[in-house]
């Protein structure tokens, strides 16, 4: 069983006091957050925070806070060694360039969605026309409401009266 960082009934010291080669006693703050089977995790935040940094970071926190406050160094750390420069912040704007992309991705497919949807419902209209067009000769359209034009106007007009009344005063 596990209590802290060290296993009960031996002494074996945390992750932290072995790396800085001290004695880890029963108050030690490191214990808790870096057992000694995962001496990596403490050697990267002992590089990027140092570990007087780290000690004085958990003793300010309430212990509660403590355990998130570690995985954020940790989480931190990890990063800074795979990347010194940006660390979770080139991390960060890595995935959010994949969104962007993935965002774009998806609104491209929904619109290839829609243009199909379009052409399926607009399917059986042409249909429908093709047959109207083979149906009538071609000298005289045929009309889906007889007496109406294309545009829903009356067809009680001449064209020879049509340009009097727009050219005239």
């Amino acid at each position: 069983m596990r209590e802290g960082g060290r296993k009960q009934g031996t002494s074996s010291p945390c992750a932290a006091c072995k790396l800085l080669r001290r004695r880890c006693t029963l108050d030690c703050v490191f214990a808790p957050y870096f057992p000694s089977d995962e001496p990596q995790k403490f050697a990267n935040v002992h590089k990027v925070f140092g570990a007087s940094n780290v000690n004085k970071m958990l003793q300010e926190l309430p212990v509660h806070q403590r355990s998130d406050a570690v995985s954020s160094m940790v989480y931190e750390a990890n990063a800074r060694v795979r990347d010194p420069v940006y660390g979770c912040v080139g991390a960060i704007t890595s995935l959010q360039r994949q969104i962007d992309v993935l965002q774009t991705q998806l609104a491209l497919a929904r619109a290839e969605v829609l243009h199909m949807r379009m052409r399926q419902a607009a399917a059986p209209l042409a249909a429908v026309s093709v047959s109207n067009l083979i149906e009538s000769p071609p000298s005289e359209p045929r009309l889906a409401h007889p007496g109406r034009t294309l545009f829903g106007l009356e067809d009680s007009f001449h064209q020879a009266n049509i340009g009097e009344t727009l050219w005239s005063c």
